[in-house]
């Protein structure tokens, strides 16, 4: 029996500093950690500084030859950039390196692409990735018919690359037709949760913050939890019970990172907008990554640019098993912070007072006594809202409690008013 060892691919990184040389560091750090999660091997690395991206190569001809250098000297087998390049730039790379060229958009598609295992998902990885290939399709390739110079050149144009623009246009109005279903499903779902007045807390972060463990560590939901980047893309929810008997549901999020590719923000933009609709955002913080504050503000930038402000925020600085020493971590965009950690289960319950804390802002205080025969209101209050006290008198149950204003609608009898 023949055994056939594994190689991964070696590649090496390419950046453009047009400011801070840490800034670019700290993301070729980041794009060695997606290679990582993509099957590959960082074989090297190499930065120039310019004032502004070459339009034509990305780096400038000196720097060409380095990495055809280095390319030699490491046996690797392309280069990945760590900006998205333009069709020019990808062609004329390949001319002058003569080597598989890829960027940092690239490389995330390929990872999701790997990762997606919904069908929802695996759509919005397409769809995304179609949208990068289409305005990448050049003409005058090898494989292409195409007019020549001279007598008796002249073909019939370019079809292939017509009809590989055809079908791409035709598979992309297919996938965004499958999209606008599952929009409306998930619109469905989301009338459904409003009706059954269960208030929604949207975990959101940077990749690999913890996302997923955390939600495992509260309901269990058994969501694959790794220490890479993007380990899960699809949205999952799960019911929780808070202490004081309160139901809620917890929704984790696709993760940010800098650099976001548009295409993917547009496509996964109806999982995305899970957190649009949420009562609580639930900001995961990796506290042990030094670019702990970087993160954060990307967190809160890709937040914004969805259209996702003026929510309470409470921010979760994971990961509190790794710190070696008690650190002073402050989010001043937070309502509420607490620290923890997933994987250990420290400080969940601070996590599950500072929910109730924030949950309770949104509800009108009521302070009422009702019938024997209205009795069976107390368990609607139990479930949506949250009962400080019950007091059984000769009159009724006097109750103290805190309910959604849907639900305080409910309880006011021809015209009644509860005392709040």
């Amino acid at each position: 029996m023949f055994e056939v060892e594994k190689t991964n691919e070696r590649v090496i990184l390419v950046g453009v500093c047009t400011g801070q040389e840490s800034d670019v560091q700290e993301s070729l750090d980041e794009l060695e950690e997606l290679v990582k999660t993509a099957g590959a091997v960082c074989a090297g690395r190499l930065v120039q500084n310019r004032e502004q991206i070459h339009p034509g190569t990305y780096v400038g001809m000196g720097k060409l030859q380095e990495i055809k250098d280095l390319l030699w000297e490491t046996e690797a087998v392309g280069i990945v950039c760590d900006d998205e390049l333009s069709p020019a730039q990808i062609g004329n790379l390949k001319e002058e390196l003569n080597t598989k060229i890829m960027d940092r958009t690239l490389l995330i598609l390929d990872i999701f692409a790997s990762r997606a295992t919904t069908s929802e998902g695996k759509i919005q990885v397409e769809l995304a990735q179609l949208k990068y290939r289409q305005s990448r399709l050049t003409g005058f390739g090898t494989s292409l018919s195409r007019l020549g110079g001279g007598i008796g050149t002249r073909g019939p144009g370019e079809k292939k690359l017509e009809t590989d623009r055809r079908l791409i246009k035709s598979r992309i109005a297919r996938l965004n037709r499958d999209l606008k279903e599952i929009k409306n499903h998930r619109e469905v779902t989301r009338e459904q949760r409003k009706r059954e007045m269960f208030p929604v807390i949207a975990i959101v972060g940077y990749t690999n913050a913890g996302k997923s463990t955390l939600l495992n560590r509260l309901t269990g939901a058994e969501v694959l939890a790794e220490d890479k980047l993007f380990a899960t893309l699809d949205a999952t929810t799960r019911g929780y019970c808070l202490p004081g008997g309160q139901q809620i549901l917890f929704t984790d999020t696709v993760g940010f990172i800098r650099k976001l590719p548009h295409h993917l923000v547009e496509a996964f933009r109806s999982t995305l907008e899970e957190a649009r609709y949420a009562d609580v955002i639930l900001h995961v913080v990796d506290a042990a990554s030094p670019q702990m504050d970087v993160q954060m503000h990307i967190v809160y930038e890709t937040l914004q640019n969805l259209g996702i402000q003026n929510k309470p925020v409470i921010t979760a600085f994971n990961k509190q098993d790794l710190l070696t020493e008690q650190e002073v971590l402050r989010d001043f965009k937070a309502d509420e912070t607490v620290h923890l950690s997933a994987l250990t289960g420290e400080g969940i319950d601070s996590l599950e007072e500072r929910i109730e804390k924030v949950l309770r802002e949104q509800k009108i205080a009521v302070e009422h006594v009702f019938s024997y025969r209205d009795a069976a209101r107390l368990q609607s209050i139990r479930k949506f809202g949250e009962l400080v006290s019950e007091e059984y008198l000769e009159e009724g149950i006097a109750v103290k409690a805190y309910v959604p204003v849907r639900l305080y609608k409910q309880l006011l009898e021809d015209g009644e008013r509860l005392w709040f």
